[in-house]
């Protein structure tokens, strides 16, 4: 059986493999259509063509840069990059739009130049017309190529070289215009129509200055781990479910084809582990479907609900000090509060450290309720570890006799039967079932085996557990 691990990877090694194909195949079709429209540019003298021909040197340029970035990003995480590599794609394409800046500022002023302070002539050819006819197919199919792949993967590098390649249509277009205007001049003897070929390089740098500056808005916004506007907000709604208290905190961001998602969720405290965990994986699955493949951490933080009761909030309280509490009892009295409870240590601790332990929760247990008068906490030894003393052997018949003589001896009728003895080490153990009276309270239930238990251990010397379970006796139905 092939494991998940082992089919990621071919699917990454894939991605990778395609990626650096039309990555290579746009470095190639750069490389033909730049030096053909220099070619063609410097043997008509046409400024557009020129401005194409140095647009496709950049473009080249662009190329071979995102050619680099995506082998770069491909590479997994490390101890170093622990997104992993993805922002070299975002370094790139930043580079790629100072390039494009920094040529389209050449071009305006030779235009400008060309327009008020000197006089150039184009000469027409059919190669003039050729080669942009040409670029505009070259262009139209690799940007569409790029983008195929750049959507199937999420490659922010392959992306930007598309977007560049798709207005490089458009700049084509213009100096075709251009073009066309300067022949209409010569064939129509209209003057000012040979100005057409500047006007159209001036047209060709506002359409890549456009483009540039949009690209490097999207380049600056990554790499200083920006989002686009409304995710964060869904992301807060979608993980929103039974059981949490609070979104506290949404981090995103984006590492070139990699997007990254750390989520705070506040749940109620006194939760289970697997409901938590519950909690964390559907909102796992919530992200996900805002940001396909995604990587996603959801942090649990327990915290105190508005409507917590005070039962909770000192069970809680005491697992947090690794204390066990129970038989708690609340007296609310004009306004103020007093409690009792039993506080279950461990049985290794000395009293003073035990004394210690119940202090500092008593101290938080006023923190968390400012009402609260008097705290009176009984210390026992944990049910875990409730062996104290090491059993003499006695024989299990003399055990047997002396739970069956509890109802003579304690004067309540309760039937002692289903008695178990185990043999711990050196330790005795006893559990037995006891019938009684249904219509007895708990309070008096458990008076009695409080009762029967303290007989058992004065005339069992050292025996360790022992367990009632008491039941109502016949002629109650119980639940099942």
């Amino acid at each position: 059986m092939v494991s998940p691990d082992t089919i990621t990877a071919d699917i990454n090694v894939q991605a990778n493999s395609e990626k650096h194909q039309i990555a290579r195949n746009s470095v190639l079709a750069a490389v033909f259509l730049t030096v053909l429209k220099l070619i063609i540019g410097v043997a008509t003298g046409s400024l557009g063509i020129l401005s194409e021909a140095l647009h496709s040197g950049l473009d080249l340029i662009a190329a071979a840069l995102t050619l680099i970035a995506v082998r770069i990003s491909g590479k997994p995480a490390d101890n170093q990059h622990t997104y992993g590599h993805g922002k070299v794609e975002n370094i790139s394409a930043l580079f790629e739009t100072v390039l494009l800046l920094v040529t389209c500022i050449w071009i305006i002023y030779e235009a400008i130049q060309r327009l008020f302070f000197k006089n150039v002539k184009v000469e027409l050819s059919i190669w003039a017309f050729a080669i942009v006819i040409v670029a505009i197919v070259i262009d139209w199919s690799r940007s569409r190529a790029l983008m195929r792949v750049a959507l199937k993967y999420h490659s922010q590098a392959l992306e930007a070289d598309a977007l560049h390649f798709s207005t490089d249509i458009w700049s084509s277009f213009v100096v075709l215009a251009g073009l066309v205007c300067v022949l209409a001049a010569q064939v129509f003897h209209v003057s000012w129509l040979d100005k057409a070929d500047a006007l159209a390089a001036l047209g060709v740098s506002g359409i890549v200055i456009y483009v540039s500056v949009r690209m490097g808005i999207r380049t600056i916004t990554a790499l200083v781990d920006g989002v686009p506007a409304g995710i964060h907000d869904d992301i807060v709604k979608a993980v929103q479910a039974p059981g949490i208290a609070e979104v506290r905190q949404v981090r995103i961001r984006q590492s070139g084809p990699e997007a990254f998602a750390d989520i705070t969720l506040s749940v109620a405290r006194d939760i289970s582990l697997v409901k938590a965990h519950d909690i964390a994986s559907n909102a796992e699955n919530a992200v996900r479907k805002i940001m396909p493949g995604a990587d996603v951490v959801v942090h649990i933080d327990p915290d105190r609900v508005e409507h917590e009761d005070m039962v909770t909030t000192i069970h809680v309280l005491a697992g947090q000090h690794g204390l066990g509490a129970h038989g708690v009892r609340i007296y609310n009295m004009a306004g103020r509060r007093d409690l009792e409870l039993h506080l279950e240590v461990n049985p290794s601790l000395s009293l003073g450290e035990a004394h210690d332990a119940a202090s500092e929760f008593e101290q938080n247990l006023r923190e968390a309720f400012p009402t609260l008068q008097n705290i009176v906490t009984h210390i026992e030894p944990s049910g875990e570890d409730a062996s104290l003393f090491n059993a003499t052997r006695i024989n299990e018949y003399d055990v047997n006799k002396i739970v069956q003589q509890l109802p003579e001896k304690l004067g309540i009728p309760c039937d002692p039967h289903s008695i178990v003895t185990h043999r711990v080490g050196t330790e005795l153990e006893l559990s037995f079932h006891c019938s009684l009276d249904p219509s007895l309270s708990v309070t008096d239930v458990h008076s009695f085996t409080e009762r029967a238990e303290q007989s058992i251990r004065s005339r069992i010397a050292g025996i360790g557990r022992v367990i009632i379970h008491t039941e109502p006796s016949a002629g109650h139905t119980a639940l099942r």
